[in-house]
């Protein structure tokens, strides 16, 4: 009779990978990323792995085949305390922790997936921006609103949220309902890019492109003061703060990082337009003209 062959109690990082069915590659990488610690080097400065180590390991690939992520996994072990990881509660608690995080991994996928196909239905562009501002535009013939447009919003949205993006729609829903102000609109635009860097800034054309951008102002927003725009934009803020009461009201929100800006200047210094000295002095006239309008009798 043979005898029972005796196992040994530790082996090589080779044959340990070999058993498991993983390189030592892999191995070595387990313990750079913390998924399994690393055993001190014997004298001959090779390390040795247990029982103990063995076992992580093929839980570790069958978490691994069955399509985890690495980090999931390292962070479920990481949070199966006071259980020892490997016992049967730990492994449990390892399950858990894994089942936790797939299901919000699931719910953010199906958010991604949601917006993804809500971009197609909406096209590229318009399904780029929140809801709240695509939603304000559904008024809008087909085919009537330009790239620019959507552009503008979505620059918009990012210095100010979607509640500043919200305004700006109103003005942009107005030029696509009404062709003629449109055409206007883009007069008045085609007169200040000719203020390029060959007009002076004290030019009398400067001053006459503030004078008709301010007319066409003040004719665009009576259309959209007359078309109830206005009301229709307050109930979207009132409808807003109610799904957004702990917003402080004071500061900007950033729609990007979801975080807070220090001002919309801040990120309004940050956004780069080719405007000569002289397209910007005529904007600052025109917005002069506005605030003088408005401000009398």
């Amino acid at each position: 009779m043979h005898p029972f062959p005796a196992p040994p109690r530790q082996v090589l990082i080779g044959d340990a990978a070999a058993f498991v069915g993983i390189t030592p590659r892999t191995i070595r990488h387990y313990h750079q990323v913390g998924l399994l610690p690393e055993r001190e080097r014997g004298s001959d400065g090779r390390r040795r792995y247990g029982y103990e180590e063995i076992i992580r390991l093929l839980w570790i690939r069958r978490m691994a085949d069955a399509g985890i992520a690495l980090d999931d996994i390292r962070d479920a072990f990481a949070g199966a305390a006071p259980a020892a990881a490997d016992s049967d509660d730990g492994v449990a608690d390892v399950l858990a922790h894994l089942e936790d995080t797939l299901s919000a991994q699931a719910a953010e996928l199906q958010e991604k997936l949601a917006s993804v196909r809500r971009m197609r239905t909406l096209g590229s562009r318009l399904g780029l921006l929140d809801d709240i501002v695509s939603s304000r535009l559904q008024a809008a013939p087909e085919g009537s609103l330009r790239q620019d447009d959507l552009d503008a919003l979505l620059v918009n949205e990012r210095i100010f949220g979607p509640l500043g993006a919200v305004a700006q729609a109103g003005r942009f829903l107005a030029l696509a309902l009404h062709p003629e102000l449109r055409v206007e609109s883009d007069r008045v635009d085609a007169a200040e890019e000719a203020l390029d860097d060959t007009v002076a800034v004290d030019d009398p054309r400067v001053t006459q492109v503030a004078a008709e951008r301010h007319a066409f102002e003040t004719t665009l927003m009576r259309v959209i003061d007359e078309s109830g725009q206005l009301d229709e934009d307050d109930a979207i803020f009132d409808a807003w703060d109610e799904l957004h009461p702990s917003q402080d009201a004071d500061a900007s929100p950033d729609p990007v990082q979801g975080s807070r800006v220090t001002s919309a200047a801040a990120i309004i210094q940050s956004m780069p337009y080719d405007f000569s000295p002289a397209r910007l002095r005529s904007m600052e006239l025109a917005v002069r003209l506005g605030a003088t309008a408005g401000t009398g009798p």
